[in-house]
């Protein structure tokens, strides 16, 4: 089984070239998207169309719901299972998405959790009862790894505790001891070059496409059916729409400011791409379906 990624700043073109590459290679394509993996959030999160999404298998799309939790260590064990499926089936991946920072995490693994055993799983229930005193706790004992860590997530206020109560360690020390171990080793890496220029056109007529398809109505029935307490729901695209539905601003601002946020969002994408990842072959998008064949 081959494998190669291709990455870029939001509305650069991945997903239709991704398409292109997998119908020449055999390959499957998984999305590395932090919106598409959710159900329902189709407008606001640029999904493929249905029809792109038959024309070749799909992974990391539709895959929870908006009010699920999802994380780095969710993605990765999607991955281990899309290379299994990959392999049984005779089929190349084509990973494709704008969240580069799950393929960074693929290259660079996550630590082994220590050995939990029911008495500690037991013991740590008990005590996220009350998640203010946990975060109290694990804040006394390790400032350091709590420093970014809310005193209402729940999942990482857990993972902390069980790594504390199994191993007798502060996660610091057991992140020292038990470094991480890549998934992936080496894989060719594909990278967009496009101007911002080019970029914050293409984001503003992306912008009046999605308006077109129902975006206000899409934000309408997600914040009717789940709250807007959900993290998808503090997305590019839904927090703009809420500001216009409670009436702070006006629609035209509305546009302009998921343009910009969107722009904003390309120009940090750019810039992790360029950095994060050594060895990547960087293209403008009418050159890089070639140079990817040709490898």
């Amino acid at each position: 089984m081959k494998q190669i990624a291709i990455i870029g700043p939001t509305a650069s073109g991945k997903s239709d070239l991704a398409i292109k590459i997998a119908k020449r290679t055999d390959a499957y394509i998984l999305s590395i998207d932090s919106l598409s993996i959710y159900k329902e959030i189709d407008i606001v999160s640029a999904k493929p169309s249905k029809e792109e999404l038959a024309e070749i298998k799909h992974f990391g799309i539709d895959v929870l719901y908006p009010d699920a939790y999802f994380s780095v260590d969710i993605f990765i064990d999607l991955y281990k299972e899309v290379v299994t499926t990959c392999k049984k089936e005779n089929k190349n991946l084509v990973i494709v998405g704008g969240t580069s920072f799950y393929l960074k995490s693929l290259m660079q693994g996550l630590s082994p959790l220590p050995k939990i055993d029911e008495k500690i799983k037991a013991t740590v229930n008990e005590q996220l009862k009350d998640l203010s005193a946990v975060h109290s706790l694990l804040s006394s004992l390790d400032a350091e790894y709590m420093q970014k860590i809310a005193s209402n997530d729940s999942y990482r206020l857990e993972k902390a505790l069980l790594i504390y109560e199994a191993s007798g360690l502060i996660p610091t020390n057991y992140f020292k001891e038990n470094p991480p171990k890549p998934i992936i080793k080496s894989m060719p890496i594909f990278n967009i070059e496009v101007s911002r220029e080019l970029i914050r056109e293409r984001i503003s007529k992306r912008t009046a496409k999605m308006l077109k398809m129902g975006l206000i109505d899409e934000v309408c029935y997600l914040e009717r059916k789940y709250s807007r307490k959900p993290n998808s729901m503090g997305s590019i695209g839904v927090v703009e729409v809420l500001e216009f539905l409670d009436a702070k601003i006006d629609k035209e601002q509305m546009i302009e400011l998921i343009s910009t946020h969107t722009a904003q969002l390309a120009k940090r994408q750019q810039t992790f791409n360029r950095t994060q990842f050594d060895g990547i072959v960087s293209a403008p998008l009418e050159e890089l379906e070639e140079i990817i064949l040709s490898q």
